[in-house]
């Protein structure tokens, strides 16, 4: 049996062999990806920029090689309008390279916030992103407009448009009144299932499987938002049963054909009859004889 100093050996030269193994078998990071994107001066878990309308912001990036050989960087912007002092920018190992960059704010830009996307990608083809965020500044303004509504079959289409500088979550209430005032739809205001962003505008559509037959109606839609946005717009439209109205106007025809057809049979018919004259039938004479005058002659 082995004694107590040799089994501690031993299981230390176990123990050894297993480091020596997870070492060996442990995967290496290659130098290509040993760099990283990043702001500059550290602490920043994102880019934040914050201007009017118009305005060029300046901010830098940061692309960090920790790797064993030098790496080359493309970088570029999405979603913003980015621009960098260099393109493309070649990092030695274990170095730092800061690249300046500037952001435009669209002149148009709505107030609000906005975000972009620095993207960096070396000759292997990997890439890293680092996220910009924009806030616009100016006045908030909340407006809204409907327009273009229309009546077909069994829906009601409208657009809705965003004429302000805030993204609205619009509502929309709807009515239909008919010939005489009845009420044919009368739809509380609802939350619909968009975002209008400033400056767009959306088609959409409300179902109406149940309108009127035949009718004259007035259709009224209300769209409201936050901040006091509304606007009221509407049409009108006549519902009429035109497969009624062609059999009805079918038969008319049919009818009208069949009495010009009647009428002109009877007008060949008499047309044919033979012209009567005074004649005896009996004798065959003639019935009107010349008076003979009979008298004294002085």
């Amino acid at each position: 049996m082995p004694s107590a100093p040799s089994a501690a050996r031993s299981a230390a030269r176990v123990l050894g062999l297993a480091a020596l193994t997870l070492l060996a078998t442990a995967p290496r990071a290659s130098a290509a990806v040993g760099w990283s994107l990043a702001p500059a001066g550290g602490g920043r878990p994102s880019f934040y920029a914050e201007g009017a309308p118009g305005s060029v912001l300046q901010d830098t990036v940061s692309v960090t090689n920790s790797g064993r050989r030098a790496v080359t960087v493309g970088l570029a912007g999405t979603g913003l309008p980015v621009i960098f002092a260099e393109q493309a920018v070649r990092v030695p190992a274990r170095t730092r390279a800061d690249v300046p960059f500037t952001v435009t704010v669209p002149a148009g830009a709505a107030p609000g916030d906005r975000s972009g996307t620095l993207v960096a990608k070396d000759a292997d083809g990997r890439t890293v992103t680092a996220r910009i965020r924009l806030r616009v500044g100016g006045p908030a303004l909340s407006a809204l407009t409907v327009e273009h509504v229309a009546v077909h079959a069994d829906r009601i289409t409208y657009e809705l448009v965003n004429r302000g500088t805030t993204v609205l979550a619009p509502k929309l209430a709807v009515r239909a009144h008919g010939l005489f005032g009845r009420v044919l739809l009368d739809r509380a205001a609802r939350p619909l299932p968009v975002r209008l962003a400033p400056g767009t505008r959306t088609e959409l559509s409300e179902p109406w499987p149940g309108h009127p037959a035949l009718d004259a109606v007035d259709v009224r839609l209300t769209a409201t938002a936050a901040d006091g946005a509304h606007d009221t717009a509407g049409t009108e439209a006549r519902f009429v049963p035109w497969n009624v109205v062609a059999g009805v106007a079918g038969a008319l025809t049919a009818g009208a054909a069949l009495t010009v057809v009647r009428l002109r049979g009877r007008r060949a018919g008499q047309a044919a009859e033979p012209l009567s004259t005074d004649t005896d039938t009996d004798t065959g004479t003639d019935t009107d004889t010349d008076v003979e005058l009979t008298g004294a002659a002085r």
